[in-house]
């Protein structure tokens, strides 16, 4: 397509129309298909023609959005898996051998430390932590077997943010692949691979969704190092199903508008508790308070639809103001048009000792709240009841 606009990309591109003219693409739920001879099947399974041999490779579906994924992210392929997790264990387990450090930020989804801290871990594959906020720890912590540097950013809850383009040429200068968790921000708000990152993992369950219906995950890059991923993916088996991959695709062609809603309202959620007395600490990526607004405004196109706020009193407190709260769902998930309070200490962050968690800006009273789609004034008016 000719076409450069995003929001027009993420709709307009769609599988090939079959016989039937569908102006919808259709749901392809099939786990094999049919080769016009022995010959073609050969042929596909030597990987001498393009097509299509089993579900568990590829999908049209898969196909479709994976396509757009990588279209509006600026990638040249890309992979799809079953959930976030899967995407960013595939990208270790494709890339790391025993012996290889990878150098991360210290402010890491909870799942993914669990990946660094006990599973890799036995496989012989080491890890250093840096703080995004503090350059002097990324060079401290390059060792000759860096192989990869692991970065969330905005990251997970502490909205965290690190400069991609610095990020990139540090990874170049050391020889280490770059892989960033792009899914507080999606291709929408923040395009790494267009920034120098090797390869962009996203967590499709939340924002790409943003329904809150369905599990997925996302894997660009190069055509290269997906090919490496899909010599891993294809027999370890984490594959996205077709009717996940269907619905993903058609949330795709809302994603722009949806983000325009989630960062109006997210910003206006986050000036005013940033002016409640209550309220100890908010970390939103465009507030002017935040330590690295400027990089954030450099390299995101707006804030995106989570805040964090830390409330006075702790637990306690924190507990309080959650159970007050009426429209908001008490969740562990985000990205959904539906508006959710989270307490990292005691969910998502539960397996981090205290120690790690207040390394990451996890206090006892730390909330993360997921901004949803409905009207602003019952938004702010839910918060302002529960902290009263």
């Amino acid at each position: 397509m000719q076409e450069e606009n995003f929001e027009t990309l993420a709709i307009r591109l769609q599988a090939e129309r079959t016989q039937f003219k569908e102006h919808s693409v259709p749901l392809y739920l099939t786990s094999s298909y049919k080769f016009d001879d022995a010959e073609d099947m050969r042929a596909l399974f030597a990987n001498e023609k393009e097509g299509n041999v089993y579900s568990r490779y590829a999908n049209p579906n898969t196909t479709e959005l994976i396509d757009k994924m990588a279209a509006l992210e600026g990638a040249e392929a890309g992979w799809a898996t079953a959930s976030g997790m899967a995407a960013i264990f595939t990208t270790f387990a494709t890339f790391l051998k025993s012996g290889d450090h990878v150098l991360s930020s210290r402010s890491v989804f909870g799942s993914t430390h669990q990946l660094l801290n006990n599973i890799f871990a036995k496989w012989g594959i080491t890890y250093t932590y840096a703080d995004l906020d503090k350059p002097e720890q990324w060079e401290n912590g390059i060792q000759p077997n860096t192989k990869m540097i692991f970065v969330e950013t905005p990251s997970n809850p502490g909205i965290d943010i690190i400069d991609l383009e610095w990020l990139a040429k540090f990874s170049k200068q050391h020889n280490a692949l770059l892989v960033v968790d792009n899914c507080f921000a999606t291709p929408y708000l923040q395009q790494p691979i267009k920034l120098g990152a090797d390869v962009s993992i996203h967590s499709a369950t939340k924002f790409i969704d943003g329904q809150g219906r369905t599990l997925g995950g996302i894997i660009l890059g190069s055509d290269k190092l997906i090919k490496e991923i899909e010599g891993f993916a294809r027999h370890s088996g984490p594959a996205m199903s077709p009717f996940n991959a269907w619905l993903l695709s058609k949330s795709l062609e809302t994603l722009a508008v949806r983000m325009d809603r989630h960062c109006e309202s997210a910003l206006k959620v986050a000036e005013f508790l940033e002016s409640h007395p209550a309220i100890k600490r908010v970390m939103y990526p465009f507030l002017p308070s935040h330590p690295q607004y400027e990089i954030a405004k450099k390299q995101m196109k707006q804030g995106g639809g989570i805040v964090t706020l830390v409330i006075d009193g702790g637990v306690e407190a924190a507990s309080n103001f959650m159970n007050k709260l009426k429209m908001f769902s008490i969740s562990a998930n985000l990205g959904d048009t539906r508006s959710i309070a989270t307490h990292p200490a005691t969910s998502t962050h539960s397996k981090l000792t205290e120690e790690e968690r207040l390394e990451v800006g996890i206090e006892q009273g730390t909330v993360r709240l997921s901004v949803g789609l409905e009207h602003i004034n019952d938004i702010l008016g839910d918060i302002k009841q529960a902290l009263s």
